[in-house]
Formats: structure tokens, C-alpha cells, sequence
């Protein structure tokens, strides 16, 4: 039985993505540094002033932390090459990170949760000076975060400056219930803020961990162009089916493919040579990083379902 594999790789996506793993890392860098500094601070500030609001976005500015150094660190593991242990390269290494995060910043919320809570039974009445001082602390470092990743082009740089931007309109509303509270005793709303700002992150961290779990344990990252890759490989004129499609995602952006077509016909070498182009030409619009497709005549036995079978009759 003869059976013939190639493997397919979009020259112009490498390229694409070899430059962005070459991106200046040092905006990440310096937004890494003024979130961690900050965010010690907010700690022993929360502390200081007996805030459980100025504690929640602690626990924000922590998870921002937490993602900017892994986007830093990973951006440097990016520029290495796969190699014969790490096959496909170390983009993995984005989801795994993404996880951790996750936990933390969900174990980090339950946290604060269970401080505000009580609170709104028994309002505590912050210091409202020291508040105000970490409000407009946290705009400015946040905002100057978010201005140094403005110019960033990787996909890392601009959802970490969309994080940074939500954190300082987090604290411009830390800072108005400060002035609130400076002038009128509602101690109540330091709580609300916090519980408020605590839902918010745990209902993103919980919909993005979910995501990356699912692409962590190699589910279709995309329904819709899983189906368009399978039409557009139907209908090539030599393809009569199809079986044995896996799609998945290395990191949420680097998507790989293997699957095995069956021919209507015994194709001669010519023939077999111009529906490996056509098969080309069909999937360089999905930019997917890795393909590797398998071209069976018809009669011969699909070799993984008789692996499959051998396996389960032993």
C-alpha cells in the first residue's frame, strides 16, 4: 500500500509571525515594572487606609501584572526556534500561563469578596485622603502602563492595553466615591465599589479561563472556519471525502490541521502533484501555521483506522 503525506507550511504567516516575535519587548517591559511596584503599594495602601475597593483593584492590577510578565517572558521564549523535544515551539507556553493566572486572580477575588461582604453589614469608614492619593497614583501609572503598549502591533501588547485602560477608569472611580466619602459619611459605598469591581473580574477571568481551557485540552478554536477549511478541501475537484480532521489552536492564534482525503481515482503522479497545489491554494487564506494532509486512493485502508482497530481488538 502506498500512501502520500506532505506537509504544508504558509511561507508568508511565518514570516508574519517570525516578525512579531522579533517585536521590541522593552514596552512590555517598563509596563511590567510600573505594575508591579504599583500594585505592592496598593496592597499596603488598601491596608493603610482600610479600603476593601482600593483591595479589589489590587487584585485587578495583580492579574495585569501577572499578564504583562508572562506576555514579556513569552515574547523572549517566542524568539526561540522549535526544536526535537519541543516539536511545534513553545507558543503552548501562552496557555498554560493563562491558566495560572486565571486561578490566581479567581482565588484573589473569592478573597476580597470575603472581606467586602461582611462590610456591607458593618460599613467601615476608610481614610478618604489616603484613597485619594492611591486614585490618582493608580491613573497615572496605569494610564502611562497603557500609553507605553499604545504603539504596541502583537496581539499581547493590545489586549494588555485594553486591560490597562479598564484599570485606570477603575480608578477614576475609585477616586470619585474617595471625594464622596470625604464630604459625606456613606461608608457603605467603599464596599459596593469593591464587590462591584470583584464581579467584574470574576466574570471575565471565568469566561477567558473557560476559553483557554478548551483550547489547552485541543478543542476547535473556531466552529465557523473549521467548517469552511472542510468545504473548501471538499470541493476540489479529485476530493471525494474526507475523514480524520483534527483542528486545533497552539495559542489561540497559531492554528494547525491534519486530515486525510480520499480521491475519487488513482491518481498519477502529474495529477497527484497538481492537487497537492490545489489543496495549497484552498487552505492559504485560513494563514494556519502547521498542515500536514493525507492523500489515500481508493481501496487502500486508512492507516489510523487500523491502528484504531489493532488497538482495540487487543
Amino acid at each position: 500500500m502506498l500512501t502520500f503525506s506532505f506537509y504544508y507550511k504558509n511561507v508568508a504567516v511565518h514570516q508574519h509571525h517570525h516578525h512579531h516575535a522579533h517585536s521590541d519587548t522593552s514596552r512590555m517591559g517598563v509596563a511590567f515594572w510600573l505594575n508591579f511596584i504599583f500594585t505592592i503599594i496598593e496592597f499596603i495602601g488598601g491596608w493603610l487606609t482600610n479600603s476593601v475597593a482600593i483591595m479589589a483593584d489590587a487584585v485587578h492590577d495583580l492579574g495585569d501584572t501577572l499578564s504583562i510578565g508572562m506576555a514579556w517572558v513569552l515574547a523572549k521564549l517566542g524568539k526561540q526556534q522549535a526544536d526535537e523535544t519541543f516539536t511545534y515551539g513553545f507558543k503552548r507556553l501562552s496557555l498554560f500561563g493563562a491558566l495560572i493566572n486565571g486561578g490566581i486572580l479567581i482565588g484573589g477575588s473569592i478573597w476580597v469578596l470575603t472581606e467586602a461582604l461582611p462590610r456591607l453589614m458593618d460599613p467601615q469608614m476608610p481614610m478618604t485622603e489616603g484613597m485619594m492619593v492611591l486614585a490618582i497614583l493608580g491613573v497615572v501609572v496605569n494610564g502611562a502602563a497603557a500609553f507605553k503598549l499604545h504603539g504596541g502591533q502583537t496581539l499581547n501588547e493590545k489586549v494588555l492595553n485594553w486591560h490597562l485602560l479598564e484599570d485606570m477608569f477603575g480608578w477614576v472611580a475609585v477616586l470619585i466615591v474617595a471625594i464622596v466619602l470625604h464630604f459625606f459619611h456613606f461608608p457603605i459605598l467603599d464596599p459596593i465599589l469593591s464587590i462591584g469591581f470583584t464581579l467584574f473580574i470574576l466574570f471575565n477571568v471565568v469566561r477567558h479561563v473557560s476559553q483557554t481551557l478548551k483550547l489547552f485540552l485541543q478543542a476547535t478554536p473556531d466552529d465557523d472556519l473549521q467548517q469552511k477549511i472542510k468545504s473548501g478541501l471538499l470541493s476540489l475537484e479529485e476530493v471525494k471525502g474526507l475523514h480524520h480532521l483534527h483542528f486545533w489552536s497552539l495559542d489561540g492564534e497559531h492554528h494547525v490541521l491534519t486530515a486525510h482525503l480520499v480521491t475519487h481515482a488513482d491518481l498519477q503522479p502529474e495529477k497527484l502533484k497538481q492537487l497537492k497545489q490545489a489543496i495549497d491554494a484552498a487552505l492559504t487564506p485560513f494563514e494556519l501555521a502547521h498542515t500536514t494532509i493525507e492523500i489515500e486512493m481508493p481501496g487502500e485502508s486508512c492507516r489510523d483506522e487500523t491502528t484504531h482497530e489493532h488497538s482495540h481488538n487487543h
